[in-house]
């Protein structure tokens, strides 16, 4: 690619309660520059609709059309992108986009609406290992919301309320059936619904320090996903992961990162990808394949 070429792509990040956009031109020489991205929540829509209603928003958003992109990739529920050019992996993508968010990061722990993974990648955002939870929701955003619904807390509101607990509440970090039970427990026995989020938190942040260390995370580790913006679970998993025992079972030191863009990670990181991948076709000649 010339220094005077760019590549305009777009990522497509369609996860179990939302999807995500992200536009992107790169040149030669240079960092990559975001134009645009978009979220919007899927919610009782179809999902495929939902995608079509965020790619025009973030082109509107970008000033370009559906026509101008070399490149359209999708990532998560490839599916329900109809004008992909191409798919790729969630853990690639994640990978790439949180390196892009924190050049210092070396792994990211995602945490969606139904699961939570950790990826491990290089300083190229070369995936070298990771490990989701189990299908127990208990680690998921989406259990996170269901709490907050019974409580009657508005989901923007949990993180400030749980870094306010002054004795958080122990809950099952197996079962998310079993949690929920415990939370009405708490409820009937007048518990703070600052002491029972956090204990909330603390559970979930048990989960997820848990495959840190089964994917041998070490240094910088980015949040992604939709609990990434929740400072409650931020702190909470600062707190275990400062916790002498935990310490013990970590063979290297970790610390916790997010950005205000971890949520698009995945979208961001096709995009990324994409454009890479835009170049490998064009020199090998194969472009056709992308027209």
């Amino acid at each position: 690619m010339s220094p005077d070429q760019h590549h305009l792509t777009a990522g497509i990040d369609p996860g179990s309660s939302a999807v995500k956009v992200a536009i992107v031109r790169s040149r030669a020489g240079q960092d990559p520059e975001i134009l645009a991205t978009t979220m919007q929540r899927i919610r009782r829509r179809y999902v495929h609709k939902v995608v079509e209603a965020a790619f025009d928003e973030a082109c509107l958003k970008a000033g370009v059309k559906a026509g101008d992109f070399d490149y359209i990739a999708s990532t998560g529920d490839g599916d329900a992108v109809a004008r992909r050019t191409g798919h790729f992996y969630s853990m690639t993508t994640h990978a790439r986009g949180s390196l892009f968010l924190d050049q210092e990061a070396r792994a990211v722990l995602d945490i969606g609406a139904l699961h939570a993974r950790a990826i491990r990648f290089d300083h190229r955002g070369k995936v070298l290992g990771h490990r989701m939870t189990s299908q127990c929701a208990s680690g998921s955003g989406q259990f996170l919301e269901n709490i907050a619904r019974y409580l009657g807390v508005p989901l923007e509101e949990v993180g400030k309320l749980s870094e306010e607990a002054r004795k958080p509440e122990g809950v099952s970090s197996i079962c998310a059936v079993l949690a929920e039970t415990d939370v009405i427990n708490m409820v009937s026995r007048g518990i703070s619904t600052s002491d029972i989020l956090k204990g909330i938190h603390l559970s979930i942040a048990g989960r997820l320090v848990r495959l840190l260390r089964a994917i041998r995370a070490e240094g910088v580790v980015l949040l992604s996903g939709g609990l990434a913006a929740d400072t409650g679970l931020l702190a909470a998993i600062r707190e275990v992961l400062n916790d002498d025992r935990t310490k013990k079972r970590f063979h290297a030191k970790v610390e916790i990162r997010t950005d205000p863009d971890s949520i698009l990670a995945g979208a961001l990181g096709a995009a990324l990808v994409a454009a890479y991948r835009y170049e490998q076709l064009e020199r090998m000649g194969r472009l056709e394949v992308v027209a």
